[in-house]
């Protein structure tokens, strides 16, 4: 290490990761009010991440949301730096290539970040530069919130009730206004890292959908707080209306902090803001149990479901994956997410249900294809929510709640608008079918224009056999425990 770099004089590296915004950002902040020199840095570490490296949705996000942060960082003065390789080595050469006195950046709390970080943080106090690690991803840190035998919290509701007392109800921090620029660095271009996909681009419509970067994350969540929060509680559950955040893509790559949703809507005294804020709990919780238990993303939470009798076939999957189930609420969702890289989240538990329950298909199937295809795919709430779904998680849904694909629909989608949006093949059949065409006389499925097996599959599995089946797999796991 050169001398330099033990030095205050020498810049600062803030280390940017899943905190892609300029404010509220407690690493950029503390290194700005240092009066040193700001190198900002993103490092595509791939390797690192193994089989949890950002999947091909998330990439796409990825790469409009550093094209947007360089953008803004350059508006400040200085440049964003990109490398791609371990970040182990990437930091540690690029405190030796600049002679940077200090590294800061904020926490993530995946597993392997945890022990890549702790790693860096080590070597480089060692070799006498000054780190420091901040809070910008979560509104309580998961070893802050314990039950009184010091444990983590596995029940929602209590880790809730508790954790909402240690939040910090203070103003986000500013953007800072003008940053110090370093000397000229080397800089991958953004555009060789190939995030976005090419023959074929089959992202072309995300576009439509999203503005990645942070001043779309502020724009959505001003609308959301204007237009759709008043009707959240009520709109949450309807797939057919736009009554969610959809700020989740934003929040896993930091454009726009929890604190800073929090202080948008924790004056909205009514059931509609303590609903949603209930909502950025789970996620809240969601981080707990990832950094409580590791391998939450690989091994059942409830070990008894290790020897639970999965059954399913690859053509089962690549029918749920495709949208071709023969249950339209199913493959209007699996349709979304393939044509936007984002999912209604009650269409999340539908499908994921009926993967897990109707197919026999292990939850880690879903999890993976939820991985590779969502934009806001991230580590701690997708394991969640996958175990909540198939019953082996904490504070999971009880396995024999079997969710009846024919029914969620006629409940969440009464008018048929999300299913007609998504499945078009059926969009000429009365909303009384439209959930299940199969029971449509022939005629009105011919004045349609649906032949049932050609134009739109037939159900590949009848209902109330799969949820007998289901329920008997359960009911030997629990008989041979």
């Amino acid at each position: 290490m050169s001398p330099s770099a033990s030095s205050t004089n020498g810049p600062v590296i803030v280390w940017f990761r899943q905190d892609l915004r300029l404010a509220d950002n407690p690493a950029l902040r503390q290194a700005a009010d240092s009066g040193r020199s700001v190198i900002p840095v993103f490092v595509l570490d791939d390797e690192t991440a193994g089989e949890w490296a950002t999947g091909a949705a998330s990439r796409w996000w990825l790469h409009h949301s550093l094209s947007s942060l360089a953008g803004d960082l350059e508006a400040r003065g200085v440049h964003l730096v990109l490398r791609k390789g371990r970040a182990q080595g990437v930091i540690t050469s690029l405190v030796k290539e600049t002679g940077a006195s200090a590294v800061f950046w904020n926490r993530c709390y995946e597993p392997f970040a945890v022990k890549r970080d702790t790693a860096i943080k080590a070597l480089l106090i060692e070799s006498g530069v000054e780190v420091a690690s901040f809070n910008g991803a979560l509104l309580v840190e998961p070893w802050t919130v314990k039950t009184k035998a010091g444990d983590p919290y596995k029940v929602f509701t209590p880790f809730w009730r508790q954790a909402r007392e240690h939040i910090d109800a203070s103003d986000p921090l500013p953007a800072p206004r003008k940053l110090t620029p370093w000397k000229s660095i080397a800089s991958d271009s953004l555009d060789d890292w190939a995030l976005t996909p090419d023959s074929p681009d089959w992202a072309h419509g995300f576009c439509d959908h999203w503005t990645p970067g942070e001043a779309g994350a502020r724009e959505r969540l001003s609308d959301f707080v204007e237009q759709d929060l008043a009707h959240y509680a009520s709109g949450r559950d309807r797939p057919d209306r736009d009554d969610t955040s959809r700020l989740s893509p934003h929040l896993h790559w930091g454009e726009i902090s929890p604190r800073q949703v929090w202080s948008a809507t924790h004056d909205v005294a009514d059931g509609n803001a303590a609903k949603f804020r209930s909502e950025i709990g789970w996620r809240e919780f969601a981080h707990n149990l990832l950094y409580a238990f590791p391998c939450f993303p690989e091994q059942n939470y409830q070990d008894k479901f290790d020897a639970f009798p999965w059954s399913g076939t690859s053509a089962d999957l690549e029918a749920w994956k495709s949208g071709r189930t023969g249950y339209p609420i199913v493959d209007a969702g699996m349709r979304q997410l393939w044509q936007t890289g984002w999912m209604h989240n009650r269409v999340r538990m539908i499908t994921a249900s009926f993967l897990i329950k109707h197919l026999m298909i292990d939850w880690r199937e879903g999890e993976r294809w939820f991985w590779d295809t969502l934009v806001d795919a991230d580590l701690a709430n997708n394991s969640a929510g996958w175990q909540w779904v198939a019953g082996s998680g904490a504070d999971a849904s009880p396995f024999f709640r079997v969710f009846n694909p024919i029914t969620q629909g006629e409940k969440f989608d009464p008018d048929g608008r999300y299913v007609q949006r998504f499945v078009p093949e059926l969009a000429g059949l009365p909303v009384k079918y439209i959930h299940a065409p199969w029971t449509a006389p022939d005629a009105i499925l011919e004045r349609a224009n649906v032949t049932l097996g050609k134009s739109y599959p037939e159900p590949i599995i009848e209902h109330s056999q799969a949820r007998d089946r289901a329920l008997a797999a359960f009911r030997g796991l629990k008989e041979a425990a």
